[in-house]
């Protein structure tokens, strides 16, 4: 079952409208639509608002079998494309642990491009980490832009507006958000 499946069953189970889930996320009913048809590959913070709107979590979104278990991932999991989401923001994430239910947090593995990011700013309920592995990229968070490099970090409430630029080429980050 794809993204979009999960996100109408769901939203069908609790017996709601496209209309009344847009209107409480703060976007268009088309948008959704899009979405649970699967012609439209939302980012992150939609994700976190659909998830907050039907009362569940992103994990739920990204998975339907959930197991409790330690997770585990193998490198040549999470490096395999196949196992990627590639957003219309222009960045792709890996959602590690999805499987996983009653989490606190949610890490991904993020990669942006320079050039194929689009400028947008994201605000969600919840804290956030980001740590990058390779590149640079400028962080906005509120009104303090960050310049971010190898091997630093940034702590942060999601509420805040933020967004990201890529300065190298590609910049590969790992995000840690907490769920509420």
């Amino acid at each position: 079952m794809s993204l979009g499946q999960r996100i109408r069953m769901i939203r069908k189970q609790q017996k709601r409208t496209l209309d009344e889930i847009a209107t409480q996320c703060g976007f268009t009913k088309s948008l959704l639509s899009k979405i649970e048809n699967g012609v439209s590959t939302p980012p992150i913070a939609t994700l976190v608002k659909i998830a907050e709107s039907l009362g569940v979590k992103v994990s739920d979104l990204l998975e339907e079998h959930q197991e409790p278990r330690t997770f585990f991932a193998q490198a040549s999991h999470y490096q395999n494309n196949a196992n990627w989401i590639k957003t219309e923001k222009g960045y792709s994430f890996y959602a590690f642990a999805a499987p996983r239910p009653d989490k606190k947090m949610q890490p991904y593995y993020f990669v942006a491009r320079k050039g194929e990011v689009k400028k947008h700013v994201f605000s969600h309920s919840g804290e956030e980490f980001i740590y990058v592995l390779e590149g640079t990229m400028k962080y906005q968070v509120g009104s303090v832009e960050y310049t971010l490099q190898a091997g630093d970090a940034i702590y942060f409430n999601s509420v805040e507006d933020h967004l990201l630029t890529p300065i190298s080429d590609e910049v590969r980050y790992l995000g840690v958000f907490s769920e509420g």
